[in-house]
């Protein structure tokens, strides 16, 4: 029973940390772009702002676009329900980082 307690305990500690470390997406690809505009206060703030406006997985998809801007144009042009949904929470999501965090 010791055992299978101490197991329980570092696996929920160990989803503990990756919640953590996914949690901050937006922020992570934000401080590693080449924009000059990219600050500590800007990043977390726009992180903030996705925390509000987007799903985690929503996040995950944006923060891949600061490295490949590409495939938000391909999202954007896409004929899907879902992703014409994403795309909305997408722009609405800008439109208050812009607002806020400018």
């Amino acid at each position: 029973m010791k055992q299978f307690l101490i197991i329980a305990f570092c696996a929920a500690s160990l989803t503990a940390v990756a919640q953590v470390a996914d949690a901050a997406q937006i922020r992570q690809a934000c401080m590693a772009s080449d924009r000059s505009a990219a600050t500590r206060d800007r990043c977390s703030c726009i992180q903030r702002v996705a925390d509000q406006a987007l799903t985690r997985s929503d996040q995950k998809t944006v923060a891949k676009w600061f490295k490949n801007p590409h495939q938000a144009q391909v999202l954007k042009m896409s004929k899907t329900a879902r992703d014409d949904a994403l795309w909305d929470r997408y722009q609405n999501f800008g439109q208050m980082a812009q607002a806020i965090c400018s």
